[in-house]
């Protein structure tokens, strides 16, 4: 069974998005994970260039990797 998590997209880095997760304070988080800004936008409904700040929803795989990205 996959877990659900709440991540925000910090920035994008040329196609990437940086994302982060939502319920963990900006000191104590780990290192942004990239995905391919696209498939994001492609999932949300969101254009790329408004995926900076929104807070979403994720799938953990069993790889740890992030997907069916979600408007929380």
């Amino acid at each position: 069974m996959s877990e659900s998590v709440r991540v925000q997209v910090l920035l994008l880095f040329g196609d990437q998005a940086e994302v982060v997760a939502a319920d963990v304070p900006a000191g104590e988080r780990a290192e942004p994970a990239r995905y391919p800004a696209a498939d994001i936008a492609e999932a949300t409904g969101i254009p790329v260039g408004e995926l900076p700040g929104q807070v979403l929803t994720a799938e953990v795989g069993d790889d740890d990797r992030l997907s069916g990205w979600r408007v929380a």
